[in-house]
């Protein structure tokens, strides 16, 4: 019954919401229609901010934090990147490339270029709606308040708002469903790899987890260690093997730039699976309007709203323009030949043992490994001001989310590959859905801080 109801929603959000006349009938979902028309209205009303800004944007990164209380520019960019990087680079560009070809990764591009102006107004609204954590310490926020303070303005006086619960519920949901995509995929590339039966990958990864997230602070600190090594050493290995194959590049990109216009797609009817696979996996990635990143741009200690909605803007960049690619070339450039028929972690692993032999394997294994479990240290982070706001301030309620995510995570193992992505896709769609309630009406709050931001440099 779970499962009917998880799929009819999935549907609802994910299935056609209209056919275009053409080819035989392209669907579009409402989700496309959603992401697409935000991510356009916020790029123009920011004035290309992708473009304008980008040195802005490095320089937010850079600055230190001088306060004792909060995170810094780069440890926001560090949660945000585990989990943006664990799942959405490796395990959702497979996914992509899988169900869409070679066509989803230009529209994953297209994604995250729109929705970095996204990531901007909900970072900085996030900022600026952010409250003192009287548990954890520090700063705490996300969607749920600045949507709580939106319905305040609007007259309401219970102590939650409808709209607002319902985002931080749609979240805990989401989270939970990429709890089970971790350990699906990590058990199985340990099967590929080594022959690791599910099961018992899937109780050490729980049992590891558990270690870390049951204790009070633990969650940053190791993800300040892990992402930074883990990511650059994905990032050299995959760009050797684009460097030593850069011949074949011109016919991948040729590839992935016919199969998402639909020049061979549209006369199979196929258009509409790129395009729905490479926007879903392009949100599942860059997180961009999804409310997630702006749980972590809330905690950190800035002087100045903007530039962290820069920093999270810079952050949808990075994980899929940058490292997203990467992993996207590394399928495409093998021969399809070999790759034909694969799908999930199998896909992934077969073409890295083309470029690497055995070790590849092994190295795609270990590396998703890290990934997923930054990932889901980065997911219980979120989940802390979301819990917060539905159950107040207690240490029960934390943990008994932890424990739930961590139920999630031993499930997951043992679950059918499409059915724990349904319910990862359901959360962020419904998620996105509450968020952008508040998004319109706060983000002109969001552009005046970023006019005086700018008027502010013209005058130094």
């Amino acid at each position: 019954m779970v499962v009917n109801l998880i799929e009819s929603l999935y549907r609802l959000l994910w299935g056609d919401l209209f056919t275009l006349p053409v080819a035989g009938g392209i669907g579009i979902s409402f989700m496309v229609v959603l992401l697409f028309s935000a991510g356009i209205w916020f790029t123009l009303r920011t004035r290309l901010l992708p473009v304008r800004l980008f040195r802005d944007m490095v320089a937010a990164v850079c600055e230190k934090n001088h306060a004792r209380e909060g995170l810094s520019s780069f440890q926001t960019l560090i949660i945000s990147t585990a989990t943006r990087v664990g799942m959405g680079n490796l395990v959702g560009v497979v996914a992509a490339v899988s169900a869409g070809g070679a066509g989803a990764v230009f529209w994953m591009w297209v994604t995250a270029l729109l929705g970095a102006s996204t990531a901007f107004i909900e970072s900085t609204l996030a900022q600026m709606y952010r409250q003192p954590d009287p548990l954890y310490g520090g700063w705490r926020g996300g969607p749920a308040y600045y949507i709580h303070a939106l319905a305040q303005r609007r007259g309401l006086q219970r102590k939650r708002s409808v709209v607002a619960a319902l985002f931080a519920l749609s979240g805990l949901i989401c989270w939970c469903g990429i709890s089970q995509v971790i350990s699906n995929s990590v058990s199985s590339a340990f099967e590929n790899a080594f022959q690791i039966p599910p099961l018992a990958t899937t109780v050490v990864l729980t049992a590891l987890a558990a270690l870390i997230v049951l204790r009070k602070n633990a969650t940053v600190k190791s993800l300040d260690l892990m992402v930074p090594v883990m990511a650059v050493c994905y990032f050299v290995i995959t760009v050797g093997i684009v460097a030593v194959n850069f011949r074949l590049l011109p016919e991948v990109f040729r590839r992935i730039f016919a199969e998402a216009l639909g020049l061979r797609q549209v006369a199979a009817g196929g258009f509409g699976a790129v395009l729905m696979n490479g926007v879903k996996r392009g949100l599942f990635s860059n997180e961009a309007g999804s409310g997630s990143a702006p749980c972590a741009a809330a905690a950190a200690q800035c002087d100045d709203p903007v530039k962290m909605g820069l920093v999270q803007a810079l952050g949808v960049l990075i994980d899929t323009v940058v490292i997203c690619s990467c992993t996207a070339f590394i399928m495409l450039l093998a021969p399809q030949q070999l790759t034909a028929g694969l799908s999930g972690m199998d896909l992934l692993q077969t073409a890295m043992e083309y470029y690497l032999g055995s070790f590849g394997t092994v190295f795609i294994a270990i590396t998703l490994a890290l990934f997923s479990f930054s990932t889901f240290l980065g997911v219980l982070y979120y989940a802390r001001g979301n819990v917060a706001y539905l159950c107040g301030d207690n240490w029960w309620s934390q943990t008994l989310y932890k424990v739930i995510a961590l139920v999630m995570l031993l499930v997951g193992g043992t679950q059918a590959y499409t059915v724990v992505w349904d319910l990862g896709d359901v959360g962020i769609g419904l998620m996105t859905i509450f968020n952008m309630i508040a998004l319109y009406p706060l983000s002109s709050q969001a552009l005046r801080a970023l006019a005086d931001y700018e008027n502010r440099k013209k005058l130094r």
